[in-house]
């Protein structure tokens, strides 16, 4: 039975009473869901328990909206921070349990022929930045890219006061097509002249710019300062309708440790993991390669450390600066360290 409810106040009381069907979402990117997805051992932990694991990728058009939205009472994401924080900052009953931090290829892409090798070399360039979506939650490309900028900006102590943006379209094809290459609109303009640099990241972006035979002028994995990769999925959320929490605590923990005992899977099967991520993220073997490196898949596993909350906070306050949130988000109260402590406790009561 689905959990799909019509009316606010009977969501709590539906899910108390009847668990028979969980949610999960997640983006295209590596996330240890997405794995534990494609590998089966999601499905298989719950099985036992008489739960279903449904997709909201598989579900019908109308649920989609709760990737976004999170109203979905018996939902998981792990995904990008913009739109988990843009539903948060609209109210959305959330709750954050956990952040990962995966390097994924951000990097300022420049025609074969241009001189852009360093952030200085910005100066006065002409920035791609993408349109704004129709709802603010949805702004996700112009949100990255202003964000992705900032980053290499502030590597050469400059500011957006430095350089020239050129709004281009949200993206580059339909909503539809599942080539994730059409989501950087800004090559085009880039290949025409229009913008002199584009900030892209992951698999999917490695894809297009190769079909488009571009280059990386700048590589922003390569510097130490990691503030300068804040980003969408940098760090990355993992968050839970909080009805479900409170509720159905074990189920939270159960799924918590499920991606735990995927991570720890991961580390000593990179092969594995980049084939799965071939699916995962809409791209080829050779551009998952290039965008996943540096032993990312040895970093899946969840934490709610100080210093990710830092930056996650870091994240916030960027999109609330510049509008891309309809509230101020208190990190603080919107985290649970609760389900996190408790898969902890399990581990280290299992190495004894």
């Amino acid at each position: 039975m689905s959990l799909v409810v019509d009316k606010k106040e009977n969501s709590k009381e539906f899910v108390k009473n009847i668990l028979s069907e969980i949610w999960v979402t997640r983006c295209p990117v590596p996330t240890a869901t997405g794995i534990s997805l494609k590998r089966g051992t999601l499905v298989k932990k719950f099985e036992k328990q008489g739960i279903d694991v449904a997709v909201l990728q598989d579900a019908r058009k109308g649920l989609s909206v709760h990737h976004f939205d999170h109203q979905l009472p018996a939902l998981f994401r792990e995904g990008g921070n913009v739109p988990a924080l843009a539903a948060r900052s609209e109210g959305a009953p959330s709750r954050l349990i956990g952040l990962t931090w995966i390097d994924e290829w951000q990097v300022i892409i420049v025609r074969p022929d241009s001189d852009i090798s360093q952030p200085e070399h910005l100066k006065n360039a002409k920035v791609a930045l993408p349109e704004y979506a129709d709802k603010r939650a949805g702004s996700i490309f112009r949100a990255m890219s202003l964000q992705g900028i900032r980053g290499a900006l502030q590597l050469a102590n400059l500011t957006f006061r430095d350089v020239n943006f050129i709004e281009v379209p949200e993206r580059a094809g339909s909503k539809e097509n599942r080539d994730a290459s059409t989501y950087w609109s800004g090559l085009d303009a880039l290949i025409t002249g229009e913008v002199d640099a584009v900030y892209v990241k992951g698999a999917s972006a490695v894809e297009a710019a190769t079909k488009r035979g571009l280059k990386v002028g700048i590589d922003l994995d390569k510097f130490e300062d990691v503030t300068s990769r804040v980003n969408n999925g940098t760090p990355r959320p993992i968050t839970v309708h909080e009805d479900l929490l409170e509720d159905h605590f074990d189920v939270v923990v159960d799924f918590l440790e499920e991606l735990f005992d995927t991570a720890d899977w991961a580390q000593d099967h990179l092969d594995e993991v980049l084939v799965i991520l071939e699916d995962e993220t809409i791209a080829g073997a050779e551009s998952v390669a290039t965008a996943y490196r540096n032993n990312f898949h040895k970093s899946l596993h969840p934490s709610l450390s100080e210093d990710r909350l830092e930056l996650l906070k870091q994240q916030k306050d960027f999109l609330w600066l510049h509008g891309f949130l309809e509230r101020d988000v208190d990190i603080e109260t919107w985290v649970d360290h609760r389900p996190l402590l408790e898969v902890l406790k399990r581990r280290q009561n299992k190495n004894f």
